[in-house]
């Protein structure tokens, strides 16, 4: 049994392929299967099967594109309810792949179909188990009140999660490998490892979620303290569940115009420095120079599904990349056109006097854009006023003119989308991104 861990940065996503005999299996795919196409060529493989552990809230997957390009046969539990052509997998089903042996267990609490894949030969057990187990927490219990086939309240599902790690491990050995389908960083938890496996041992010894305590004080600790849910997070359930189109299909139509304008909602995805240097009006600087740039999470938490919008890009040879960014949480269908700048008749940001920042913070209007979380654990100015950015361009209206405003976050990559939605939304006011300068005033 060979097992390939895939990994998607901007998302903290792990994908999985497993190979024995010449068969493969592919668990929870990202958007673009291109990868995991190489990886059977490589090793003499066919794809068999695509398993799903749940209907994904913060990417799109590619399990429907692979079963029509491969004819692999698509797996998930038949409390998923998908409306595309699968096989149900739950407990007591299995699979074989080559020499390996592949069961499902169901085992609710991210959502109330999710499971998690066993895998045995030779001995040897790995277990992927989705969204249920994550390297030092477990899945955030809150994301289906108002998406998928099943919705349950996030009480209800905190507690089939206390029931899922007492009785749905317990027989499994501690040599079992855990891989997980995302790490730090991820909005699926809240207090994920950078680790990107573990051992079920390891887990049982340093995962609070095993340490031994009632059920309340498991629901307790797992409701307490979630990061917020950003807005594609419902609608990528949904997409998941009925099977998203190919990537290449879906991508193809979008337009691009060289040196051109825009008006509406306008999405600049260049650094900071670029943009500060010039933009159009009313855009809204979300970065994307980097795998570290979260850009899909911010892109799907400023802007709503079915929210049209344009995307300004740095140069075309980006054009492609962004695409595959942007239809990576399914947003492809609302992108009006992706445009290169024109040199005229741009917007130049404003450049804070930091010393007079420094000498006199009450001349200004402090707007901390950190999560609500951050804000709680500590403060960077005691006169700060909390506006967390993902609902930032709903309640800047509510910000105070009368003074220049300058926005901070953490480290500097949120402010730069955060203080352009409120130049935005506060068409006049002064508005400053204090930027990698809030490294200062920690």
């Amino acid at each position: 049994m060979k097992v390939k861990q895939f990994e998607y940065k901007p998302l903290a996503h792990f994908s999985y392929a497993i190979v024995s005999k010449g068969e493969m299996a592919v668990i929870d795919p990202e958007r673009d299967p291109k990868q995991y196409y190489a990886f059977a060529k490589a090793n003499n493989a066919t794809i068999k099967a695509v398993i799903e552990t749940h209907p994904h809230a913060d990417f799109v997957s590619s399990h429907l594109q692979i079963y029509k390009e491969t004819g692999a046969t698509i797996y998930n539990s038949k409390k998923l309810g998908a409306d595309y052509p699968h096989q149900s997998f739950d407990d007591g089903d299995s699979i074989q792949i080559g020499d390996t042996i592949l069961s499902a267990l169901n085992t609710p609490g991210h959502s109330p179909d999710s499971i998690t894949i066993v895998a045995k030969n030779d001995g040897e057990t790995i277990l992927f188990t989705g969204d249920t187990l994550f390297i030092g927490d477990v899945g955030r219990p809150d994301l289906r009140e108002k998406a998928g086939n099943m919705q349950a309240k996030r009480e209800e599902l905190a507690e089939m999660m206390y029931n899922t790690i007492i009785n749905k491990f317990k027989n499994l050995p501690d040599n079992a490998v855990v891989y997980p389908a995302h790490g730090a960083g991820s909005l699926c938890g809240k207090n994920l490892s950078d680790a990107k496996s573990s051992t079920l041992g390891n887990e049982r010894m340093g995962n609070w979620a095993f340490k031994n305590q009632t059920k309340q004080e498991f629901i307790n600790t797992l409701l307490e303290g979630q990061p917020f849910i950003p807005s594609y997070f419902g609608y990528d359930v949904d997409l998941n569940k009925a099977g998203a189109e190919s990537l290449e299909a879906a991508i193809a139509n979008i337009p691009f115009n060289k040196e051109s304008t825009a008006t509406g909602l306008i999405i600049d995805m260049r650094d900071e420095a670029a943009f500060k240097k010039g933009h159009l009006a009313g855009s809204i600087n979300i970065q994307a120079n980097s795998e570290d740039d979260t850009f899909e999470t911010w892109l799907g938490a400023i802007v709503v599904p079915q929210e049209e919008f344009t995307l300004v890009i740095d140069s075309e040879d980006n054009k492609e990349n962004m695409l595959h960014r942007v239809a990576k949480i399914g947003y492809e269908k609302q992108l009006k056109q992706i445009i290169t700048l024109k040199e005229e008749h741009l917007i130049k940001s404003k450049a804070l006097n930091l010393d007079d920042f420094k000498s006199h913070p009450d001349n200004y209007t402090i707007i901390d854009i950190r999560n609500t979380s951050e804000v709680e654990e500590e403060q960077f100015f005691k006169n700060a006023k909390s506006y967390p950015l993902n609902d930032l361009r709903n309640s800047a209206s509510h910000i105070a003119t009368d003074k220049p405003i300058v926005v901070h976050c953490a480290g500097g990559y949120r402010s730069a989308a955060g203080s352009s939605i409120i130049e935005r939304q506060l068409k006049g006011a002064t508005v400053y991104d204090l930027s990698e300068d809030i490294n200062i005033f920690k």
